[in-house]
């Protein structure tokens, strides 16, 4: 998985993500590709739509998009009663419906998902699969 994210260069064999070739063009991978690692990438003393918000503008959105952007994800991931909060104080489902939302900031038409569920409870896990199945019938292809 590292590899089709482009964390890692392959050895030896060649490869595309989104039409692209890893080695090639590994720049147009990241752009088109989402990646929910397993550790989080939340900025904890940011909230939670603020790091949503940077997670577009750094993939280029201008600052009403990525704003649009994070109020749209916040209300598909059920965040909006923390939102406004720091993500330190996220609760583990919460964290991670969040790492989610950072994955999806761009609208990537990839998304690599790293153990979504670890150390969820049953309620979150189903929050969180009930999105990915989302997320596949509006054309996102999910690994």
């Amino acid at each position: 998985m590292r590899i089709l994210a482009t964390l890692l260069s392959p050895d030896g064999s060649k490869g595309e993500v989104a039409g692209y070739d890893l080695l090639e063009e590994p720049a147009r991978v990241r752009k088109r590709m989402g990646y929910v690692g397993q550790a989080g990438g939340a900025d904890v003393a940011a909230t939670g739509r603020e790091n949503l918000a940077l997670k577009a503008r750094l993939y280029g959105s201008d600052l009403a998009l990525a704003r649009e952007r994070a109020t749209r994800l916040i209300g598909a991931l059920e965040l909006g009663p923390f939102a406004d909060r720091p993500a330190k104080t996220y609760s583990g489902g919460q964290r991670r419906r969040l790492d989610l939302g950072l994955g999806l900031a761009h609208e990537p038409s990839v998304v690599f998902l790293d153990e979504p569920t670890a150390g969820l409870d049953p309620q979150s896990r189903a929050r969180l699969w009930e999105e990915v199945r989302r997320l596949r019938g509006d054309g996102t292809t999910v690994f």
